[in-house]
């Protein structure tokens, strides 16, 4: 298997452990009472999938880009520097009359 798509599947797969640990956090501390609601609905837990699924698929995506943009060289040499004092003139413009 390439190793990019093991690192995304892994990722992806990390993304739905957050997921599942961002809705809990949302049921334990009954946000909005969304306990309540998922809980005492006879659909609930289909509701409870979904927005375990939907927040997966956001958090899967964040944990991917995440992923490829540490993998990024970090810059070499200077950087930064003592800034050049800027001279601000005014600056004669010749304007054509016609």
């Amino acid at each position: 298997m390439p190793k990019l798509v093991r690192l995304y599947i892994t990722q992806v797969a990390w993304g739905f452990v957050i997921s599942a640990v961002f809705v809990g956090v949302l049921l334990a501390l009954n946000v909005a009472n969304l306990r309540g609601l998922i809980f005492g609905s006879e659909i609930g837990l289909i509701a409870l999938a979904m927005i375990w699924f939907m927040n997966g698929i956001v958090f899967a995506g964040v944990q991917f880009a995440y992923a490829i943009m540490s993998m990024a060289e970090k810059p070499k040499g200077p950087r930064g520097g003592t800034p050049i004092a800027a001279k601000f003139e005014p600056v004669r413009v010749a304007v054509d009359k016609n």
